[in-house]
């Protein structure tokens, strides 16, 4: 029996927080949030000195904007933190500026207007070729940056409300004219840091850095229903040192998905992830819990994911491309990870995603080497893994470790099937296949 979504919310709260404290003695030091260094702001404004009124039926677009054009034509020195004050302030879309703070007290909603009419377009992602669902432009994020640096999206917990049931409606019914804006999405930024914010009902993707460097995501919270479509919680895309720690996310789609761009316009783009740091993340999702890709044509390189609880998950780690991607997949590393309730532990697969036209090559063959998976346990797992390289391209130095899964009926064991791949494995069970050999190469060390 399923536990109540707040329930479930808050015992695994109480589960995260029980873990951190068994492991804090010798694991307190990990972290990788010092990328970018707290900010100190001496300069402080409050969203109701420019008219914003939390009563939930005002709309405060003017003043959420007139705030950033002050920060961001006064520019005090070190920046300003606009100050949100209890209260549910609704508003439409709106961009953010650099050396800024958006400080969102307890009991603070930032609430996304349903009425779409005026929702701004902006132009398709150049790795992308065109809006993700459909072609042309793309809805901009609820709350935008491009080309800023050093901002800070933080506060006591307080919420930024998306209200995405109009969007998911809208997808559901196929009357959709552009593809959905994300929540939160910078572009082109340098020196972010999000934390202690709860972010529920996207209409699309939730946080999503794309062109980035130098992000950190740490304490939040990230929370959509089960079967609303596509609400990723984030998607690292086409950026550089990202570190996501400390934080719970139960979405309709994968938790965390590594991306860099879609075929021919993710090719010709040429900009890799690398230098991804997931770690203490806890969650639930019908679909994936760590995943990389599918739009992986630009490259994703040196992603570590550690210390990950999953529940009631599609798929616990999945690394997802397909003939047409290209780009290079390797040095990916997830290691000491709990799932429950899975319909598979492990999926590395070659034949996943669509296209975004019909110009791809299909010629153009992902890479994928140098994936280390280990100290990994999972109960109630349906099948065990899923190993589908290419055949033309397998994929090489697969390393499996002191892996355990317990399927969902009594003794008999959840399978492997493999195809096209070779690398190694070690303590594993169920065994995996026998593509994978028992003798550790060198470039397995685990």
């Amino acid at each position: 029996m399923l536990l109540s979504p707040f329930l479930t919310f808050t015992f695994f709260l109480s589960l995260l927080f029980f873990s951190s404290s068994v492991a804090a003695a010798a694991y307190s030091a990990a972290t990788c949030s010092d990328i970018v260094p707290p900010r100190y702001r001496g300069d402080r404004i409050s969203i109701t000195d420019f008219g914003g009124v939390g009563d939930g039926r005002t709309l405060n677009t003017k003043a959420f904007r007139a705030a950033v054009y002050r920060i961001q034509h006064l520019r005090r020195r070190g920046g300003t933190v606009l100050y949100v004050p209890p209260g549910v302030y609704l508003t439409e879309s709106f961009n953010l500026t650099s050396h800024m703070t958006l400080y969102l007290a307890a009991g603070t909603v930032i609430k996304a207007t349903q009425e779409l009419w005026n929702w701004p377009l902006i132009a398709p992602l150049p790795s992308y070729g065109r809006g993700r669902e459909l072609p042309g432009g793309r809805y901009m994020s609820f709350i935008h940056g491009d080309g800023l640096n050093d901002v800070v999206i933080t506060g006591e917990n307080g919420t930024i409300d998306g209200q995405g049931d109009v969007w998911w409606n809208m997808w559901r019914q196929r009357t959709l004219q552009f593809t959905r804006p994300n929540l939160v999405e910078f572009m082109n930024s340098k020196d972010i840091i999000i934390s202690n914010v709860i972010f529920r009902n996207s209409p699309f993707w939730n946080i999503h850095p794309v062109y980035c460097s130098n992000v950190v995501i740490r304490y939040v919270t990230i929370l959509a229903p089960r079967d609303s479509p596509n609400t990723d919680g984030i998607d690292p895309d086409s950026s550089s040192n990202v570190c996501i720690e400390d934080s719970y996310i139960s979405t309709g789609d994968d938790l965390v998905a590594v991306k860099s761009g879609w075929d021919e316009y993710g090719i010709a783009y040429g900009r890799p992830s690398y230098g991804i740091t997931i770690r203490r993340l806890t969650g639930s999702s019908p679909f994936s819990g760590i995943a990389i890709g599918s739009e992986t044509s630009g490259g994703v390189e040196n992603v570590l994911a550690e210390h990950i609880n999953l529940f009631n998950v599609g798929v616990g780690i999945h690394i997802k491309t397909n003939s047409g991607r290209g780009g290079l997949i390797r040095n990916i590393t997830v290691a000491h990870a709990y799932m429950e309730n899975a319909r598979q532990g492990i999926k590395i697969a070659g034949d996943v995603g669509g296209h975004p036209d019909d110009k791809f090559n299909p010629n153009a063959l992902p890479v994928v080497k140098s994936i280390t998976i280990k100290n990994v346990w999972g109960v109630k797992v349906n099948q065990a893994g899923l190993i589908h390289g290419l055949r033309n391209s397998p994929f090489t130095d697969v390393c499996l470790s002191d892996i355990n899964f317990h399927g969902m009926r009594g003794p008999r064991s959840p399978s492997w099937k493999c195809s096209d791949v070779f690398g190694f494995a070690h303590q594993v069970s169920p065994w995996p296949c026998s593509q994978l050999s028992s003798q550790e190469p060198a470039s397995c060390a685990i």
